[in-house]
């Protein structure tokens, strides 16, 4: 039986990535299938199994499968769905927030796209690419099964070459599922909406038959010159190719060969350029070419390192004045997926004060990354293992590997990208290091150049006041980062004026999480709990709490906006929403939206 988990867990983890995720879809030729697609609710899953349960696409019927977008020939054949007379939903976007009877719905959706497309050169090969797709998507072509992705916020492709139509319009067919599962990542029980669909951007991307893949152009590890990486050709004449580098600029052009499997490494000095930091964002046009065909985009160059307690950026000390962010948009509800969307939140975070976002508790959109490197804003990066993962099954892993790696794959060249979290608030046990212990290591084995981190928790001993940050976890990072909620799930604000920190270990400690619930517009005083002055004084009482903490580097209070959560049930008050946001669902700042803005003011004084 345990072999045949095992076995399980490794053909469904093989089916999760088919192909490899090609980088930098901006900088390509795309047709964008973005719009209205046709949708099916399924929560018996009728169009994909048969009355025994058996999947379609393995046991082929005349009528069953909504994958085959069917129509009636005749009046007398038996079809029980029709996309063409089915609603429609917009893509990108989550089912959730666009229709009043789908918020809560956890399950199945058949999407479907009518397209026409063309090759620009008829020898070019042709991709597919999703953005994202939560949670579990099957893929299909003119009837023809793709693949299927699971995890809901990286992005996956297939080659689509020989399964377009010459002539006449091309049927996209997804099946949608968000259920969430035990062996999942995230698991079954989170503290943020489940929102299904597909949420990011779908683009038809042509590229020639030996194309640029990817390619990773950035400072080496403790060097303000000396760029290191690679670049990497897919085709059948990616071996022992010239391709070039180049950097207008600064009057950089350089040229490397390909090994047998199509890598070519990259290693070249930069001379007088401007380092990028949030106070002066720099970014260079980069340009990889090779055999008549290029790829460029903006890519900013930085060193971030620590050195005993001290966080370095560009070789100086710095204070990270951040804030954490969901992916979600308060004033509309449902997914942020737009670059106005993430505009909006980043220009808060900025009249916050901020230099530095925690984007929790998973991969956000590449656009949110892409606008953080433009304004010059730091950004902690999360794979979403939250909380009580199934650490021992072999598929959990590697699922979460592969959304890791994707997540690297995809933000690897974003100078604004500091830190890579492995997980939050995660229960400390034996075979839960060993996972992040491996995770670590993974992550490192891609990108070394960027630090590591996960939002660790808090103990106490039989002293009331001390709070202890302690974690077998914590010798693998390199900065301590902990939850803490003093004041509100751990007695009153005060409180926060006698706790004694004991945090032993020699590197930067930033606090990743701290707040408290507030329902915008409601006023009382400053023990009446849901009221703006509650939440003002949790912070009053904890900024100067955290700054006795010798190590104390930086800072992301839980959170910029109010946001979704089923956790969240208390009527009038909670009503669905998680309510620790400094403004609220109507966009409107709370009262301690201003403390933390005149703390973070005060800091950045002391870094100038």
């Amino acid at each position: 039986m345990k072999k045949l988990t095992l076995l399980l867990c490794l053909i469904w983890v093989g089916q999760v990535h088919a192909q490899t995720v090609i980088t930098n879809i901006p900088g390509r030729n795309t047709f964008t299938l973005n719009g209205k697609w046709h949708y099916i609710i399924d929560p018996y899953e009728t169009g994909y199994y048969d009355y025994r349960y058996k999947p379609y696409d393995a046991n082929p019927h005349p009528y069953g499968g909504f994958f085959l977008d069917q129509h009636q020939t005749n009046k007398t054949q038996l079809i029980e769905y029709n996309f063409d007379k089915s609603p429609t939903l917009w893509v990108p976007g989550d089912w959730n927030s666009q229709d009043e009877k789908l918020l809560y719905y956890e399950g199945s959706i058949w999407y479907r796209k009518l397209f026409d497309y063309k090759k620009s050169n008829p020898n070019d090969r042709v991709f597919i690419h999703f953005g994202a797709v939560n949670y579990e998507s099957d893929v299909y072509l003119n009837g023809k099964k793709l693949g299927k992705h699971i995890g809901g916020f990286t992005p996956f492709n297939y080659e689509i070459t020989d399964l377009l139509k010459k002539d006449g319009k091309n049927s996209l067919v997804l099946k949608v599922d968000n259920k969430r599962h035990k062996e999942g990542v995230p698991t079954l029980n989170t503290d943020w909406w489940n929102y299904g669909g597909i949420t990011r951007d779908v683009d038809v991307v042509e590229v020639p038959q030996t194309f640029i893949s990817d390619y990773y152009i950035q400072l080496k590890k403790g060097s303000q010159k000396d760029v290191a990486g690679y670049v990497k050709l897919n085709g059948p004449n990616a071996a022992n190719q010239t391709v070039q580098v180049s950097i207008p600029e600064l009057k950089i052009n350089k040229t490397f060969t390909t090994d047998e499997n199509g890598k070519a490494a990259v290693d070249f000095q930069l001379k007088k350029a401007e380092l990028w930091s949030p106070k002066h964002p720099k970014l260079y046009k980069v340009t990889v070419s090779n055999a008549g065909q290029s790829v460029s985009e903006p890519i900013g160059f930085r060193s971030i390192e620590t050195k005993g307690t001290d966080i370095l950026l560009n070789g100086k000390s710095m204070f990270l004045r951040g804030i954490c962010i969901h992916e979600e948009m308060p004033m509309r509800g449902g997914r942020a997926y737009t670059e106005s969307d993430a505009r909006t939140l980043l220009n808060w975070a900025k009249e916050l004060g901020c230099n530095y976002v925690r984007l929790a508790h998973y991969p956000h959109a590449e656009n949110m990354i892409r606008l953080a490197d433009k304004m010059g804003i730091l950004v902690w990066e999360e794979n979403p293992v939250y909380w009580t993962i199934d650490w021992s099954n072999p598929g959990t892993y590697k699922n979460a590997e592969h959304q890791l790696t994707d997540l690297i794959t995809r933000d690897k060249n974003r100078a604004s990208v500091i830190i890579w979290s492995m997980a939050n608030e995660t229960p400390v046990s034996d075979a839960r290091t060993n996972f992040l212990r491996k995770l670590t290591q993974h992550a490192r084995s891609m990108d070394s150049t960027r630090l590591i981190s996960a939002a660790l928790e808090v103990h106490g001993n039989n002293n009331r006041y001390d709070r202890i940050v302690e974690d077998p976890f914590a010798q693998y990072v390199d900065i301590i980062n902990f939850n803490e909620y003093v004041g509100w799930y751990d007695g009153l604000p005060e409180k926060c004026d006698s706790i004694n920190w004991i945090i032993k270990y020699n590197k930067p400690v930033m606090v990743s999480e701290f707040g408290g619930g507030a329902l915008q517009g409601l006023h009382g005083d400053s023990l009446t709990r849901w009221s703006e002055e509650y939440q003002e004084s949790i912070y009053k009482h904890t900024l100067p709490m955290l700054m006795k903490i010798p190590q104390f580097r930086g800072v992301t209070p839980w959170i910029l906006c109010d946001f979704r959560s089923p956790k969240r049930v208390l009527p009038v008050t909670q009503d669905g929403w998680n309510r620790k946001g400094l403004i609220g669902q109507n966009g409107t700042k709370k009262k301690a939206f201003f403390v933390l803005q005149k703390f973070y003011k005060k800091m950045e004084e002391k870094d100038k």
